[in-house]
């Protein structure tokens, strides 16, 4: 009976990993067409759009983790849990998207597009996307990883063929952004489905009310934009420090690093409950970031040997000066990847001061990355400094995780 049960939970993790693979493969195939539609100049323009719209997500990530935590700790309020989330969720939602609508003048200016309309169509963008996040983490909490593998599905499959539609149509990065927008409907649509059915009221508590909801997410959101702000500044850098052309060909190479860096986000999902229970989040953080580091080493080599294919990847041969590089970018989302993983560790067992660090090396990056006269600089200034952060955090992780931490419904304040 326990290994039927074994089996059952594999194929189901399985699914959820192949899910993953989908939608990392449709989002980043279609940045592909958009690059080789598009162009180094115009492309890049979309390249920082998509960067902004990932640091937005981040209240998605934060309302997930937040969702899937409280479930999987207290399954009888599952009830209580799903409807305050939902109720966040949307309230959270047009919030953001409001914000981003005001803030639409200032991504204009700063990304130096080609006219408002792309900073308006992103704003919209942040509605569905934040809708996801809530929908995703009652699932993920649930472990009903069909549904969960179905909506992950529907973020990459629409995306690519929506996305490849709006870009023939017009080819600028508003034909872009308008794709992206309404690709991001369909994962909604399908969590409503999953989650429509109709709940037992269960158990209830003030723990689970909307104040402490949206606590909890806000502080997980700002301890993923930490990250996210990491993980996609050097773009926006990009934009303004080099020339048009140059920070085309770095977004290009930023393609195959989002690639690295999303290729393993299976592993944080499935290790996630496991790194949130005392007994087994060393195993699962030990697990997790070789498994990460393997699949890395495996890209990284792929980029070396073949990195005329690595090329094709990219956009082509418009993109051809980088190709030499390209293992440097696969060595920039490995590291980026492995410190993703420390991140919901951090988050996981409820750490706290472990976050500083990443806003940290945020503006160590920023500062070390604004006097960057060339391509080659830009890059290995921010693998430098992603890596010194990697090795700084893993020590100290490993530090905090020497002896064994109580659960977090044992509400004791966590340092780490």
């Amino acid at each position: 009976m326990t290994n039927g049960r074994s089996t059952t939970l594999w194929r189901s993790g399985a699914f959820v990993a192949v899910a993953m693979g989908v939608m990392n493969v449709g989002t980043y195939g279609f940045q592909i067409i958009a690059a080789r539609a598009l162009g180094p100049s115009e492309y890049g323009a979309v390249a920082s759009l998509m960067a902004v719209l990932i640091v937005v997500a981040v209240l998605q990530l934060g309302l997930q983790a937040t969702a899937a935590r409280r479930i999987a700790g207290q399954p009888g309020h599952v009830a209580q849990i799903e409807r305050e989330i939902l109720r966040v969720t949307y309230r959270a939602a047009l919030a953001l998207g409001a914000l981003m609508l005001v803030l639409s003048p200032v991504v204009w200016q700063v990304l130096r597009l080609d006219g408002l309309a792309p900073a308006i169509v992103l704003a919209v963008a942040a509605v569905p996307v934040t809708i996801m996040g809530g929908q995703a983490g009652i699932l993920q909490g649930e472990r009903r990883w069909q549904p969960l593998g179905l909506l992950y599905l529907g973020v990459g499959i629409p995306r690519v063929v929506i996305g490849t539609v709006c870009v023939a149509i017009s080819p600028t990065e508003t034909g872009a952004l308008v794709g992206v927008a309404i690709a991001m409907w369909v994962p909604v649509a399908i969590g409503w489905w999953a989650l429509r059915a109709h709940r037992d009221p269960g158990e209830t508590s003030e723990e689970h009310r909307i104040r402490p909801i949206a606590a909890e997410a806000v502080t997980a959101s700002l301890a993923l934009l930490a990250f996210f702000l990491l993980s996609n500044i050097d773009i926006i850098v990009a934009r303004n420090t080099l020339d048009e052309h140059d920070a085309g060909l770095y977004a290009g190479g930023l393609i195959l690093t989002k690639a690295v860096l999303f290729l393993p986000q299976f592993v944080v999902v499935i290790a996630f409950p496991a790194m949130s229970t005392a007994s087994e989040r060393r195993k699962a953080l030990v697990r997790s970031l070789t498994l990460i580091a393997a699949l890395g080493a495996v890209c990284i080599a792929g980029a070396w040997l073949l990195s005329d294919l690595a090329l094709v990847f990219v956009g082509g041969d418009e993109y051809a000066e980088v190709e030499s590089k390209l293992w440097l970018f696969a060595v920039l989302g490995t590291v980026l990847a492995m410190l993703q993983l420390l991140v919901y560790s951090v988050l996981a067992r409820r750490g706290t001061r472990s976050t500083y660090l990443v806003w940290a090396a945020v503006v160590v990056m920023v500062l070390a990355t604004l006097t960057a006269s060339s391509l080659d600089t830009l890059l290995v200034t921010v693998i430098v400094v992603d890596t010194a952060l990697l090795v700084v955090l893993t020590a100290i992780s490993f530090w905090r995780l020497r002896e064994p931490i109580p659960e977090p419904d044992a509400q004791v304040p966590l340092a780490g």
